[in-house]
């Protein structure tokens, strides 16, 4: 008798173990989704960037600093590191924003068709950019949580399981989406 009871408990652990195990494999898997979304909507900002850069140099020559600081930090924002990536993101929206300050001084630009729509898709993307990025934070935490809570930490240590980053801004003001004015 007692050994059925002793095989009952280990049994019990055992299918406890592997749902555990199984439950730390599909939030990691939704973390790795995450930071895909987070990714693509940069991607998608960055091919943006040329086209509004092109646009606004058209015309506002004499902002040439500007719009080379704002192509070159393009080009560096590769880094798959969730806390490097936020950093680099975080100087590039405060690129566009002075972008976006310059093409006021020009009203001919600012009625221009080509880059009314270009602001559009720019507001359009920042709003995506911010629903993955919640997406992301909130699967990083269900993780976070899983890898750190007892008892299941015991078997996130055995499978190797580890936290992830949050993708955050370091400076508040960072956080609020870039003005872009559609007059």
């Amino acid at each position: 008798m007692i050994t059925y009871v002793v095989l009952g408990l280990v049994v019990l652990i055992v299918l406890w173990a592997i749902s555990t195990y199984n439950g730390l494999v599909s939030r990691r898997a939704m973390v790795a989704e995450g930071w895909s979304g987070i990714d693509a909507q940069l991607k998608r900002r960055a091919d943006l960037i040329p086209n509004l850069v092109e646009t606004v140099k058209g015309y506002a020559t004499h902002e040439r600093t500007t719009f080379d600081e704002l192509t070159k930090m393009r080009a560096e924002a590769g880094s798959q590191d969730p806390a490097q990536r936020a950093v680099a993101e975080t100087a590039i929206s405060a690129a566009i924003g002075k972008v976006m300050a310059v093409a006021e001084a020009y009203p001919d630009l600012k009625a221009s068709a080509n880059f009314q729509s270009l602001q559009k898709d720019l507001a359009d993307l920042e709003d995506q950019i911010q629903l993955a990025r919640r997406y992301y934070n909130g699967a990083v935490r269900n993780l976070n949580v899983s890898v750190q809570q007892f008892p299941s930490n015991l078997i996130a240590n055995m499978g190797g399981f580890t936290a992830a980053q949050f993708f955050q801004l370091d400076n508040a003001a960072d956080r609020n989406v870039p003005k872009v004015s559609f007059s």
